[in-house]
């Protein structure tokens, strides 16, 4: 089955530097993103429901862009946030790119939506 980029874009009114907290911490990444979170080194291991996912941690330019490598994941994929500044309404922008398979992203998209909501109310909005 062939894989496809998912590109989504979010507004927020936190700062690059909060959301950049909620994206690399483990103790903050369990208030939205997973069940469990740990870190060693540049590699997290998250838990949902009784299964994890390795994944490392690539690029990391702070308050700016993470992109993760799941270790299972395939080849050329990765999961990215980008944050930043508006210029023009001063809101901070999150941009996240995700892949999955042909057809499903519009569950994707739904995912994403429900962690972003979950992640507006955890670090003030």
């Amino acid at each position: 089955m062939s894989r496809e980029k998912v590109d989504m874009e979010f507004i927020f009114k936190a700062s690059p530097s909060i959301l950049y907290k909620f994206i690399t911490a483990p103790e903050c990444l369990v208030t939205w993103f997973c069940e469990g979170a740990d870190l060693k080194d540049d590699e997290y291991t998250f838990s949902w429901e009784g299964s994890e996912e390795e994944a490392i941690l690539v690029d990391d330019i702070e308050e700016e862009r993470l992109r993760f490598r799941f270790t299972e994941g395939e080849e050329g994929e990765y999961l990215e946030f980008r944050m930043y500044k508006s210029d023009i309404t001063l809101q901070t922008i999150l941009e996240i790119t995700d892949f999955c398979d042909a057809g499903e992203d519009g569950e994707q998209r739904d995912f994403w939506e429900t962690q972003v909501a979950q992640l507006r109310i955890v670090c003030g909005g």
